[in-house]
Formats: structure tokens, C-alpha cells, sequence
């Protein structure tokens, strides 16, 4: 190969890294950036009147005195509406019965339209669910449910080669001639007083517990069982893949039975993670009998089996990247093989093995699938270190998927679904961070 070429291959390879590099960011912000605009506005959004009931009522968090200030502000214009309300019913009352049925069929969606908005009207029964008992919490969400309250949607299926279409009629022009028909502009034009929007930093998203399945409060007892479910795995797995990586890498001969080792490590690492969930599932609870049945503890073997192969892996080659002159060394000084192993050996392969066992762990904290049967549950409260041997608990990865795809209200919690999904990605690019200022750390100590 004549030198030009060479230069064109090694400029072509080199525009193709630096491309594959540029692609590679492209998707990671395309990913990232929805996530991390969504996911900060759980925590940071403009609050309504509601959501400081809420926080007073179920937290007990709040000043009193301005609280009912707010309270008293909001009711003046509160007590029009349902003065308005209390107008049309006692006109109800006046009509002739079909014209009647006829208004109450409409009225029925607008009073709970309203309820919705601002919260449970006079007169109605004490809401057994905390969700009907507060109005929108976040202003973005009150401007949705003003657009529903003043319209209502309907489908045009005129045209049989075509979608039907959607399409918007004013609820106002249903009750044309009635006292009615002055509340909606009313509402549209004072909704602000009466919900009270202001901005609202709310770090108790990530310290509160959640109320009514998600609807309110925050999501702590997630964050804990992700903590409790990772750091449990890394107790088991760690130990026991330094323990095989030394056998591998000191003491193994080759032969048919390190051959079937090696062989099953390596295809446990490439082994589905809902086989892994399974076999927890079978072996931990149904065989061992560690609980009853889903627990921390059952869902930390689970994972620990899980991550164990790539720990294994990773000490493994950490270990054979000391130079050998260091093993030479201390043994002709007289030291013993485990001796050499544990004060020369290790300690200069710690910072690879620390960064293979930060890693499993970032996956771990991650993984769904093993957890589904063994641990997780979806809703549930924070559990102490003591129930971690009987106790599920609630986790992020689980609970994601739970409250997008199968919760009641999944399009009402957009926030907590991405907020959820930002505090997972934080919490593994934070260990992630650490394993590389760690190893960091303890190669400068090594080096002196």
C-alpha cells in the first residue's frame, strides 16, 4: 500500500470516528433533552391554590395564615360561580320535563368539567379518593381542563373514505337563553383568582411519599427501593465476583471443568434479564423460600445473580492488567501467594474493579424485568432497613413503565413519569461519575 492511500484510509476511518462520535451525541441529546425539560417541571412548575391545599391537608406543609388569605381571595369569586350554579338549577325547576332532561343531560358533564378545575362544588358528597377532593394542581393542567370545561369535543364521520375528525362546539351555546350561559366567560375571565397561580419549587417531589396512586406527593419510596434493591445486589455480587476473578486468573488450570466455568459465565451475561426474573422467582422464593413472597432481599439475589458475570468480568481483566513483574517481585521477598494476592495484587487492580462494580450497579439500579416477580410492587409506602427480608417495596424502573403504560390516569402524570425517568438517569450517570473519580482517586494514590 503506497503512502497516499494509506493517508486517505487513515483520514477516512478518522472523518468516520468523529462522525459516529457526532451521531452518537445527536441521539443522546434527542433522548436526554425531552427527558430533562419534562422531568425538571416536576419539581419546578407554576402551582395553583389547589396544590397548596394539598400540601397543607396531606403534608402539613404551609403557612396558615397566608394560606387562608389565598382561601379567602379565591372564595369571592369561588361563591359567583356557584351562585350561578344554584341560578340555573332553581331555573331547572321552572321547566317543562322534557326541556329539563334535556338541560340536565348537559348539565351533568359541565359540573363535573368544573369540578375537575377548581375542586369539589357545594352540596356534592366528601370525595372518598383524594383526587376528587382538589382542583388542578398546575396551571398548565388547569388551562387543559378550562379548554374542556368550555368545549365540548365531538367527531365528524360525514366522510366514509376518510378519519372522522375532530372538532370543538362551545358548551355556552347549549344553554343559550338560560343563567347559565354567563358562567363560562366568567370562569375563562377570572380562573387565575380563583386558582391563584404562582411558581412553585417543590423539592418535596422527591422526598414525599406518593398520595392517591401518584396523582399527589412524590416519589421517595421509589427512590429508597431502587437504593435498597441496587446496594443489596452489590453486597451479594461484588464479594463473590472478586472471589471467582481471583480463582480465574490465579489458582484455574486449564481443563474440561474451567472450560464449562468460563463458558457459563459468559453465557450468563448474555441471558435475557426476564429469565433472570423468573429463575428468582422459582428458585429464590419458590425453592429457598428466602420470603414469602416478593421482598427486597429476593429481588437483590435476583439482581446479584444478574450483574454477577459482567463484575466477574471486569475484575478479571483488572487483575491481569497488573504488570506480573509486581507478583514476581513480592514473591521473591519471601511473600506467600495469597499474601502477594491481597496486598500487591488487588489493591493495584482496585480501580478497575471498583469502576466494573460501579457499573453493575448502575444496571442494576436500572433493570425491570428481574424485579418484576421478586421485589417490586406498584404502589406502596417507604420501607425500613428491617422489612428489606419480607417487605416489596416500590422501585423506578418498575414504576415507570407501571404508571405509563397501565395507570388509570397515565396522561394526567406526564410529570411524574418524567420525573421518575430523570432521577433514574441522574442516579446512574451519578455512580457512573463516581467510579471515574474513584478510580481516579485510587490510581493517584497508587502512582504516590
Amino acid at each position: 500500500m503506497n503512502l497516499g492511500t494509506r493517508k486517505i484510509l487513515d483520514r477516512s476511518f478518522t472523518a468516520v470516528g468523529f462522525g459516529s462520535i457526532a451521531v452518537m451525541g445527536i441521539a443522546l441529546l434527542i433522548v436526554l433533552v425531552p427527558i430533562i425539560t419534562n422531568g425538571v417541571g416536576s419539581v419546578f412548575f407554576t402551582g395553583t391554590l389547589e396544590h397548596r391545599k394539598m400540601l397543607f391537608n396531606e403534608f402539613g406543609r404551609g403557612n396558615t395564615e397566608e394560606l387562608a388569605k389565598e382561601n379567602a381571595s379565591s372564595e369571592v369569586y369561588r361563591k359567583q360561580i356557584y351562585g350561578m350554579l344554584s341560578a340555573f338549577e332553581a331555573e331547572l325547576e321552572t321547566m317543562e320535563s322534557e326541556k329539563k332532561q334535556d338541560y340536565l343531560s348537559k348539565y351533568g358533564p359541565v359540573k363535573t368539567a368544573l369540578q375537575t378545575l377548581i375542586g369539589p362544588l357545594p352540596g356534592e358528597p366528601e370525595a372518598i379518593l383524594t383526587r376528587y377532593k382538589y382542583g388542578q394542581t398546575r396551571w398548565g393542567k388547569a388551562e387543559e381542563k378550562l379548554h374542556e370545561f368550555l368545549y365540548e369535543t365531538k367527531w365528524d364521520f360525514s366522510n366514509p373514505d376518510a378519519m372522522s375528525k375532530e372538532y370543538f362546539v362551545s358548551r355556552a351555546t347549549e344553554f343559550e337563553g338560560t343563567s347559565l350561559v354567563k358562567l363560562f366567560p366568567f370562569v375563562e375571565e377570572h380562573l387565575e383568582d380563583v386558582l391563584r397561580p404562582e411558581f412553585t419549587v417543590y423539592w418535596g417531589f422527591l422526598t414525599d411519599s406518593s398520595v392517591d396512586s401518584h396523582i399527589f406527593g412524590g416519589i421517595w419510596p421509589e427512590i429508597q427501593g431502587t437504593f435498597f434493591l441496587a446496594v443489596g445486589a452489590m453486597l451479594f455480587a461484588f464479594p463473590l465476583g472478586v472471589i471467582a476473578a481471583v480463582y480465574f486468573t490465579e489458582y484455574a488450570r486449564e481443563g474440561f471443568f474451567n472450560s464449562i466455568l468460563r463458558s457459563a459465565n459468559s453465557t450468563l451475561a448474555g441471558v435475557p434479564s426476564i429469565v433472570f426474573g423468573l429463575f428468582g422467582l422459582a428458585f429464590f422464593i419458590n425453592t429457598l423460600k428466602v420470603s414469602e413472597s416478593k421482598s427486597v432481599l429476593a429481588g437483590s439475589l435476583t439482581l446479584a445473580i444478574m450483574i454477577l458475570p459482567t463484575i466477574i468480568r471486569a475484575a478479571e481483566e483488572a487483575i491481569l492488567s497488573v504488570p506480573k513483574t509486581y507478583k514476581e517481585a513480592s514473591l521473591s521477598l519471601g511473600s506467600t501467594k495469597w499474601n502477594t494476592i491481597m496486598t500487591v495484587i488487588l489493591p493495584a487492580a482496585l480501580p478497575g474493579i471498583i469502576t466494573g462494580g460501579v457499573i453493575s450497579l448502575g444496571r442494576a439500579a436500572g433493570e425491570t424485568a428481574p424485579i418484576i416477580f421478586t421485589a417490586a410492587v406498584s404502589v406502596g409506602s417507604a420501607i425500613g432497613l428491617a422489612d428489606v427480608f419480607s417487605s416489596p417495596t416500590p422501585a423506578l424502573s418498575w414504576n415507570i413503565y407501571n404508571l405509563a403504560s397501565e395507570h388509570e390516569a397515565a396522561a394526567e402524570i406526564r410529570h411524574v413519569q418524567y420525573g421518575m425517568v430523570l432521577s433514574l438517569v441522574s442516579i446512574v450517570l451519578l455512580l457512573n461519575l463516581s467510579a471515574i473519580l474513584l478510580r481516579a482517586r485510587i490510581s493517584k494514590k497508587l502512582k504516590g
